[in-house]
């Protein structure tokens, strides 16, 4: 099994390219209603489809960046406002938190080793 792609609802497909574009993903599908994007790296897509309102959610999309501090610093620089500014989490995954247009959560981090061989892994 692979992970094909993760949807997100959007109130606005504009702004939300554009948001993602930002963010550095490359938009591959483009219609009134829905985009797709690809990522700098991996085979996983993302997109998000039009809702006339949004449901809160729990759900937070977590994107992995190798130098976080530099990538939030050169987000910002665009426009981009954070909630969290990068912060070493409990979990040893090194975190920064925002928004998308339609108020998604999204978390860029850094984990490195940990991200899927923690020191509490199953073994």
């Amino acid at each position: 099994m692979n992970l094909n792609q993760v949807t997100v609802q959007s109130l606005d497909i504009e702004k939300s390219i554009h948001f993602y574009q930002k963010l550095g993903l490359h938009l591959i599908v483009k219609s009134p209603h829905y985009a797709r994007f690809e990522f700098p790296e991996g085979d996983a897509t993302f997109s998000v489809h039009l809702a006339l309102e949004t449901k809160p959610s729990n759900t937070v999309l977590y994107f992995e960046v190798d130098n976080l501090v530099q990538r939030v610093r050169e987000l910002e620089s665009k426009g981009l406002v954070f909630t969290q500014q990068p912060v070493e989490e409990p979990w040893l995954w090194h975190e920064a938190r925002l928004l998308d247009p339609s108020e998604n959560e999204i978390c860029l981090y850094h984990a490195g080793n940990n991200r899927k061989n923690p020191p509490w892994r199953v073994q």
